[in-house]
């Protein structure tokens, strides 16, 4: 391997575990300072850290469900995704909600999605989202496949938001900001890949492309809700586009045949 090549790895390897370190809980020690060049490069593995996320609740989810009752095992693989995530979409979820509930015009609600405290929106969406997630798993015949494809595809969407969307906040020192740069092509690429490798891992052509046009069409949805809110995207919305995202991925999969009741009229036909 020449050394230009060797190098590109290294590189590719730094940004693979800056995207693990930015959104997961996980200690990755750097031996260099980070720049926010790459970071926002590291954006093109979110969805490869999606699937790491999903790999280890499914994981969870499988061992628990072999002596516990379903129900415990799906809470179980819930709470491995806040704890890996410390809840880092699901706060950014309830702070949009606050925000765009309370707020009378942009700096209002962006002020509210500042701040660090729980209101009544986001509150109530937090409790409907867990709600959603929690009764879909539990009506999907396999969670193990629904976790690991749900997780890795609202990444997906929730960071391709980046590529056509303009940034805005007070804060000029958010911790977001240098992920909000313009997303490469070559990054939206790799985004875009992984999602529809791990999809059709697991799914028919057919499912992964009503699939696919579901998630672009509610992709459509949440980027005029923004625009019209905040006229962009602030890091909290893309916690909520990822939430909601996931849902959406639930819900389509139960849809498409791939629940519990669904999967038990074939088996008796």
């Amino acid at each position: 391997m020449n050394p230009t090549n060797k190098e590109s790895l290294k590189e590719e390897k730094t940004l693979l575990l800056l995207a693990l370190s930015f959104f997961t809980r996980v200690p990755v020690k750097f031996s260099h300072e980070i720049t926010a060049a790459q970071l926002n490069n590291a954006s093109r593995y979110f969805a490869v850290v999606g699937l790491f996320v999903g790999i280890c609740c499914a994981l969870i989810y499988t061992v628990s469900s072999a002596y516990l009752p379903k129900t415990v095992a799906v809470l179980l693989a819930m709470a491995t995704s806040l704890l890996l995530t410390g809840a880092f979409h699901e706060d950014g979820w309830a702070d949009t909600w606050d925000g765009f509930g309370g707020g009378w015009n942009i700096e209002q609600k962006l002020n509210i999605m500042k701040d660090s405290r729980l209101g009544t929106y986001g509150a109530a969406a937090l409790f409907i989202i867990l709600l959603l997630k929690f009764h879909s798993l539990m009506a999907l015949a396999s969670p193990v496949m629904a976790l690991i494809v749900a997780n890795t595809l609202s990444r997906v969407v929730a960071t391709s938001l980046i590529y056509d969307m303009p940034y805005v906040a007070l804060d000029s020192q958010s911790k977001v900001k240098p992920l909000a740069q313009e997303l490469s092509q070559h990054s939206f690429l790799i985004l875009l890949f992984t999602g529809l490798l791990v999809s059709l891992f697991y799914l028919s052509l057919t499912d992964c492309i009503v699939l696919f046009a579901s998630l672009v069409i509610f992709r459509a949805v949440l980027r005029c809700w923004f625009n019209s809110q905040l006229g962009g995207y602030t890091g909290d919305c893309l916690g909520a586009a990822q939430q909601s995202s996931e849902i959406v991925i639930y819900l389509s999969l139960l849809l498409l045949g791939y629940g519990e009741i669904a999967t038990n009229i074939g088996t008796f036909n």
